[in-house]
């Protein structure tokens, strides 16, 4: 499994199970994106400054919501040509951990709790 952040050429930023595809020759011509969903940052908040350790940077509070890019597939593998593609990174592990746990195994987490879409995370406010 290598899940991956795509840019798109529409904007859109995709999380996904990526596989490349190849042609005859081996030259990487499109991918594979397995249950592939839209990834937004909602709802930047500073956290109260009393709460935050002065000797460290102040933090910001933010949600980061998921919903499928193409929900009226049929196919769980969509195709994507890769000139669509304006860069591919690797997710931080919080926002990967969300995808396997709540996307690909279905909300179903090894010790069997409640999951949720959205989250809670902290990162740096710029």
């Amino acid at each position: 499994m290598t899940v991956k952040i795509l840019v798109l050429k529409s904007g859109e930023d995709v999380i996904s199970d990526v596989q490349e595809m190849v042609s005859s020759d081996n030259k990487v011509i499109g991918y594979f994106l397995t249950k592939p969903c839209v990834v937004k940052l909602r709802n930047s908040v500073p956290l109260d400054p009393e709460e935050t350790d002065p000797k460290t940077e102040k933090k910001s509070e933010f949600q980061v919501s998921m919903y499928p890019w193409m929900p009226l597939a049929r196919e769980k593998s969509i195709p994507l040509a890769t000139d669509w593609v304006v860069t591919m990174v690797t997710p931080v592990e919080k926002i990967q951990e969300m995808y396997v746990e709540d996307v690909l195994k279905n909300g179903q987490k090894d010790d069997q709790t409640d999951s949720s879409d959205e989250r809670s995370e902290t990162g740096d406010a710029d």
